[in-house]
Order: C-alpha cells, then structure tokens, then sequence
C-alpha cells in the first residue's frame, strides 16, 4: 500500500515528535521529514517531496504564514495543512486564501488531524466547523448570486457537481461518476464559481459546507 508522505514544520521538537509517534501508528501514513522553522521546511521540500506539509503557524525566522506563501509560490499543488492554537477567524482566512488545504487545531483530538491528512490528500478540504461563524461565512458568501429571496441558485446539476467537488473528486472523475463528458463537468464549475462568488476548488469546498444551496 502505498502511503502518505508527510512532513512535519513546527519550532517545538516536543511537538514534532509527538506527531510523529501519533501519525506512524498510522498504516497509511509516513514521516519523511521534519524541519524546525519555514526556512529548512523550503529546503526540504524539494528533498523529501512530501504529499501533506503539517505547517505550525507560529514559528522564528520564517513563521506558517510566509511559509506558506512561498511553498505555493514554489508548487502551487503542494497540499498544506495548518496546524496551530489560533481559533481567531483572521487566521483561518488569511490561510485559505494563500491556499491552505486543511486548518486543524493542536488541542484537538489526534483522529481530527489524521482525518483531514485524509481528507486533503485525496483532494478535499478540512475546516474546523466550530470556527467557522455566521461572520465568516458572510465574508466567504459576498458577491454571490442569488435569487429574490436571498439564496444561491444552482441547477440541480451544479448541486451535484458542487457536492462532488466538495468530496475532492477531480473533474474527471465527476465526469464519470455523471455520466457526463469532462469538458460539460468543466463548464458547470465554471458556471458555479461565478454563482458562488469564488476562484478555486478550496473555496468551492467552504461554500458547499457552509451555505444553504437552493435547488431548481
């Protein structure tokens, strides 16, 4: 079986080592490296050629942040996962919007963690729902189109392909799971993103979480 190559970033050895006890009794997941701030993590990378970065936040010289930028600066499909004490909404949005796959608290349980290493790797999205407020999902829904009453229109195709597209499913995969060509599965995505207000897949992802979609 082939397994999940992981690489740990955080500024406390104390902490990297107790994900790495936590993620190796895992069958499908491995350690291939781990790195003390984000300058040796943008070192490693190339090196080690992980599937999931684990990215603290907070860290000397380079901290999560800058990190991130440049890792997707560097590889743009580079799946991070944010993992860190900061519940404030800043955080999580700012992430996001640089490209974070995954946001997961450090005192949450060790089964949150490797379910969104899951998640993400198969193409998803992992969010703390409990962070997630009416607030953030009124940042993450402006310029949405919407009906007379207020609510999303989508065709019940688009529906379809939103829930597919929130589930990681690639375009392809949709396509099949359809019964519809990739490039019909390509113009639906085009059509949702302008209904919903977003640019990529991540954001997709949030929305279908979040939002009431009204179906035709």
């Amino acid at each position: 079986m082939e397994k999940i190559k992981i690489l740990i970033v955080d500024d406390h050895s104390l902490v990297r080592e107790g994900l790495k006890q936590i993620l190796e009794l895992e069958n499908d997941m491995k350690i291939v490296g781990e790195a003390g701030d984000g300058e040796e993590a943008i070192v490693m990378l190339n090196q080690v050629k992980p599937d999931i970065v684990i990215l603290d936040i907070n860290m000397p010289r380079m901290n999560g942040i800058q990190t991130l930028r440049r890792m997707k600066d560097m590889d743009v499909t580079i799946k991070i996962i944010m993992l860190t004490f900061h519940e404030e909404e800043e955080y999580l949005r700012e992430t996001l919007n640089l490209g974070a796959n995954g946001y997961v608290l450090k005192d949450a349980e060790s089964e949150s963690l490797t379910k969104a290493i899951r998640e993400v790797y198969i193409g998803g999205t992992s969010i703390p729902p409990n962070i997630m407020t009416s607030d953030f999902e009124k940042q993450t829904t402006y310029g949405r189109k919407r009906d007379e009453k207020g609510k999303i229109r989508l065709t019940k195709r688009e529906y379809e392909v939103l829930t597919l597209i929130a589930e990681g499913i690639s375009n392809k995969e949709i396509a099949g799971k359809l019964f519809i060509s990739e490039k019909t599965v390509k113009n639906h995505v085009s059509s949702i993103f302008k209904k919903i207000g977003v640019s990529d897949r991540t954001q997709a992802a949030i929305y279908a979480y979040k939002a009431r979609i009204k179906k035709i």
